[in-house]
């Protein structure tokens, strides 16, 4: 674990994939073709906490979905990429646009699709449902499933290792 806390440490940027990760990964979609996600609330208060300690988030995901934009705007999360069947473009110029090595970056995915960028980030996460080729090359694997808490607890452990977690928990034991 403490390799895994040493890599957290240098993170300065978080990518988030979607669907499996920031959601269970099912997909519902109406008679007229409507498509609804359901996010969990604790994940978005840790990627809100997370920004606050200056650290940035991004999203990269395959679909495009006015749900996602709406939901990250509410977040506050400026980097989105949407409709990216292939991640890595996206994944550089986010990387350059904000002056980050790779090894400053940590990627959460939960499919194959995710294994090109997760391969090229510093630390590299595996929700707990992740495909299996996925927790094979993941560095650390989160407590909890995609849209179930697993969000939460990638900002958590990079707040724990960058000494912030405290301070931002602080705000609400008064």
């Amino acid at each position: 674990m403490r390799d895994i806390l040493a890599k957290a440490a240098q993170v300065k940027l978080v990518i988030f994939d979607v669907d499996g990760v920031l959601t269970d990964g099912r997909l519902y979609v109406t008679e007229s073709g409507d498509e609804i996600k359901a996010f969990h609330s604790r994940d978005g208060h840790g990627m809100k906490m997370l920004q606050s300690t200056g650290v940035n988030v991004g999203i990269i995901t395959g679909r495009t979905s006015g749900i996602v934009t709406h939901r990250m705007n509410e977040l506050g999360i400026k980097h989105v990429y949407q409709g990216q069947k292939d991640k890595v473009p996206a994944f550089r110029e986010l990387i350059s646009k904000l002056e980050l090595s790779p090894e400053q970056v940590a990627y959460v995915g939960d499919d194959v699709v995710d294994l090109p960028v997760m391969l090229k980030v510093g630390l590299a996460i595996a929700v707990q449902d992740a495909h299996s080729l996925v927790k094979k090359h993941a560095h650390w694997q989160t407590p909890n499933l995609g849209g179930q808490g697993a969000a939460r607890d990638v900002c958590e452990l990079i707040m724990e290792a960058q000494s912030t977690l405290e301070s931002q928990l602080q705000h609400y034991l008064v």
